[in-house]
């Protein structure tokens, strides 16, 4: 989740009431999102720096907000306090609505054809009359920031533009060209630089140097101009110095450059939404006309309210209450959402929901369903059945188990039962964990492997339950023996997938003892079939299971056997070798089994 600072003074202000924190933080739960953490900006740089000064009496307070991901428009201090007040009902919903004038009027934004071979989308839209105070500004840029991180994956899918209108003359071009023909000033800098240049001057620069590989390889740089040549950004990288806006700036005039044309409009939209209450026309933006280079025309933005039909009983089905449509509409609004009772003649009762521009989270019908849980109140919904008017017990069918738990559950009960303690251990390890200590050689080919890992105890997901166990047993080897220990976790292997990686579902369990020997285990595997309703069935490949010997590293040799069921290997069993305990610090013999419970489903 991304977190936001905001100054509470600040905060508090727009809200037009202050809160204690306790107040606040209760008001953030009710909202769905969370207070995270109370501090000063020079508390923040006092941990960066990692100073131990004192605190200062008149330093402002922050507060860092956690906010869903999807929700862009609470990002900046601007939406997150609009959002609040419509929440707490001090406010109406704002209707955003684009300046009334002809298409003749519009600025311009002329797009050539060589963008498609490196950016091929651009949206465009002017705030006018825009006042600007020192903290408006500050978060006005860090909403930029913000949403570069977030939505615009740091901007190799959109970056974001700002520039002072009143030092620009339209109409603008959109262009790729090669490096060497682009010269400009760029920002906070005095002297110009060709784009080639530049490149190789910000790989020193610890902001910027990491969106330099998005464009750096490509024979054809993107590039914005007014219609004097004037370059107003490079995109993704920078923009010019020329069109810098300032507090001073009251026309701002806003491009987002993108390889996705849908996240380019949420991020627009998200833009000047936040801030056109400060326009002088409040919550009314000016469009601009971006005009492809196949001379197709488009108006931006678009502040066009989708609508959906969602069932009542979708709704009171999927979060288990039981709301009239007048209720569950005063709640949508509460979560700026305009919503009504669907007139059609149908016995179901509809509700037809209004999605503003600013809620760009809002795809399905669960999202709706999940504001209206926000707004009723995660603690006011309690468990109680509710039934259809056929009788069925609709909540009830809703909160089933998945199959795959359902069956986890089962079987841990039946291994605790025979005298097993479950344990739950890390699901990250060390390469030498999962590797060198059970015997076995990295391929590369299995393992997940985590990219910068904190410590060397986390360097990947594991790929077998073992090493997990056997550390809980080195831990413990002081507690009376035998010690019986199992666990039901996930393990993760590389794939061919859509993801690259896929989680199996296994059971393991340990018997460390003097008299460890195979047929202790072997006999839990036996326990674990039975009660699958699997019966032991030598070289059966239908339906039943049945042993052979393996030769794994991480056991003793002819003293292991894989457990096969339908024809296929589900897990192994045997006695571990003596090096392998070595290696995890136990003195006394164990016997092991692992095998996979998602094939008995």
């Amino acid at each position: 989740m991304p977190t936001i600072g905001v100054g509470r003074d600040l905060l508090f202000a727009a809200l037009g009431r202050t809160y204690t924190q306790e107040e606040f933080e209760d008001l953030c739960f009710d909202f769905g999102i969370e207070l995270d953490d109370v501090t000063t900006e020079k508390a923040i740089v006092r941990k960066e720096k990692h100073l131990e000064e004192e605190a200062a009496e008149d330093e402002e307070v922050i507060y860092k907000i956690d906010i869903p991901a999807n929700r862009y428009d609470l990002l900046c201090l601007e939406g997150l306090a609009q959002a609040l007040r419509v929440f707490c009902g001090i406010q109406e919903i704002p209707t955003y609505k684009l300046a009334d004038i002809s298409k003749d009027a519009m600025l311009k934004m002329h797009v050539k054809p060589e963008t498609s071979l490196i950016r091929p989308f651009v949206v465009c839209s002017v705030l006018r009359g825009l006042t600007f105070d020192k903290a408006r500004y500050n978060s006005f840029i860090d909403l930029q920031d913000k949403l570069h991180q977030n939505i615009c994956r740091r901007r190799t899918l959109v970056a974001i533009g700002t520039h002072d209108l009143d030092k620009l003359e339209g109409p603008f071009t959109y262009e790729a060209l090669p490096p060497s023909s682009i010269n400009f000033t760029p920002l906070k800098q005095e002297r110009s630089f060709r784009a080639d240049e530049l490149m190789e001057f910000y790989k020193s620069d610890l902001k910027l140097k990491k969106f330099l590989h998005i464009i750096e390889d490509s024979p054809v740089y993107p590039v914005i101009y007014d219609s004097k040549r004037t370059v107003l950004s490079l995109p993704p990288i920078i923009n010019g110095a020329h069109s810098a806006i300032t507090l001073e700036t009251k026309n701002v005039f806003i491009e987002c450059t993108a390889t996705d044309l849908t996240k380019a409009k949420v991020v627009l939209n998200t833009m000047v939404t936040a801030f056109a209450e400060y326009c002088e026309n409040k919550f009314v933006i000016e469009p601009v006309e971006v005009i492809s280079s196949d001379g197709k025309s488009h108006i931006y933005p678009d502040l066009s309210v989708h609508t959906m039909e969602v069932p009542l009983s979708y709704i009171n089905g999927r979060i288990g209450i039981s709301l009239e449509a007048e209720e569950v509409t005063k709640l949508l609004y509460r979560m700026q959402l305009y919503a009504k009772q669907s007139t059609s003649d149908n016995k179901q009762s509809n509700i037809i929901v209004s999605v503003p521009p600013t809620r760009s989270d809002v795809l399905h019908p669960c999202d709706v369903s999940e504001d209206v849980a926000i707004a009723y109140g995660f603690n006011a919904i309690m468990d109680q059945a509710i039934v259809d008017n056929n009788g069925s017990n609709r909540l009830a069918a809703s909160l089933t188990l998945l199959p795959l738990n359902e069956m986890s559950d089962l079987i841990r009960k039946e291994v605790a039962m025979v005298g097993f303690t479950e344990v739950l251990t890390f699901i990250l390890c060390s390469k030498k964990e999962n590797f060198s200590m059970l015997n076995r050689k990295d391929d590369k080919s299995k393992a997940v492997i985590i990219g910068n890992p904190r410590s060397s105890d986390f360097e990947a997901v594991r790929t077998t339950l073992m090493p997990g166990i056997l550390k809980t047993v080195a831990h413990n080897k002081d507690h009376p023996k035998p010690i019986k220990i199992f666990e039901v976790g996930d393990i993760a292997i590389l794939d061919d997938n859509d993801v690259g990686a896929k989680n199996l579902r296994q059971l393991a369990a340990l018997h460390c003892g003097a008299h460890a020997g195979l047929e202790i285990i072997h006999g839990l595997v036996d326990k674990v079939m039975e009660k699958n309703g699997i019966t032991f069935s030598p070289g059966d490949k239908s339906g039943g299971y049945y042993i052979e010997e393996s030769d794994e590293p991480e056991f003793f040799a002819r003293r292991q056997a894989r457990i096969i069921y339908k024809g296929k290997q589900i897990g192994i069993f045997g006695i571990v070798d003596p090096e392998v305990l070595k290696n995890f610090d136990i003195t006394d013999p164990c016997s092991f089994v692992e095998l996979n419970i998602e094939s008995f489903l």
